[in-house]
């Protein structure tokens, strides 16, 4: 077995019996050495293209090209996209203000408004749920259930027949 320039012997039972050194790939029977972008460091692997983009950059097209953020934006966990500030939501390429309305909330996100408890969303905005005698706001907030010994029937509470 014929180790190539660039490659160390490996004693291995599922590999060639040799490696590449750091910085280089196997291409057939040599190591080639691997071309770094700017803005990229090397990845301790044997697939792929064997580099990755630092944070703050995505690859396109075998380069690392910045992320652009928008206003109102911050730089996703994954280092490689942007996600909006708590009370903006995406809009293509932007962030734009959730509008919220009287009697709603921020959700805990912040990604999107619910009504406050007693309302429930019709249209863009927030109506009050009309309790009817015998009745109370159920448990989800956002309608009412009748008491017990009467039932819903068109938007009222009746009793209960006896048997």
């Amino acid at each position: 077995m014929q180790i190539p320039a660039n490659g160390y012997a490996v004693d291995s039972s599922y590999d060639q019996g040799w490696r590449c050194n750091r910085g280089y790939r196997a291409v057939g029977d040599s190591c080639v050495k691997i071309a770094l972008p700017a803005h990229a460091y090397l990845l301790d692997s044997m697939y792929g293209v064997g580099w990755e983009c630092e944070r703050g950059f995505r690859e396109s097209g075998g380069e690392c090209v910045a992320i652009e953020l928008p206003a109102n934006a911050y730089l996703a966990r994954s280092g490689d996209d942007w996600k909006c500030e708590r009370g903006f939501q995406r809009s293509g390429s932007q962030c734009s203000l959730i509008v919220v309305p009287t009697n709603a909330y921020l959700n805990d996100t912040g990604s999107e408004w619910r009504c406050h408890r007693g309302f429930r969303k019709q249209a863009g905005s927030c109506v009050a749920v009309r309790v009817p005698p015998n009745a109370f706001i159920n448990y989800s907030g956002d309608d009412w259930q009748c008491e017990l010994g009467f039932r819903k029937q068109d938007g009222a509470c009746i009793v209960v027949a006896e048997r």
